[in-house]
């Protein structure tokens, strides 16, 4: 199986990564991500800082089996207004 993670960096976007490359079943894994990731990675990573443009990234993401959106903010410290005015 071949898996796009788009948002691997966040917090959920970080526990797909690890249970994607854990998994004997998927053999290749694209991270599309806003900021590069700071460890050595066995996977392919696409940084793509504008997330409201999908052009950038059409050609890459053609035969995949499946796509995880993982974007989203963090609620730690918001209020209820702010955090539903993220989403």
């Amino acid at each position: 199986m071949k898996v796009i993670l788009y948002g691997a960096t966040g917090m959920i976007g970080q526990l797909a990564l690890r249970e994607s490359l854990l998994d004997a079943e998927v053999e290749h894994v694209l991270a599309i991500v806003r900021k590069p990731a700071t460890n050595h990675h066995p996977y392919q990573e696409v940084v793509f800082p504008d997330i409201s443009d999908l052009s950038i990234v059409q050609d890459k993401v053609t035969a995949f089996d499946v796509c995880l959106c993982l974007i989203g903010v963090l609620s730690t410290g918001m209020s209820e207004a702010d955090y539903i005015y993220h989403l």
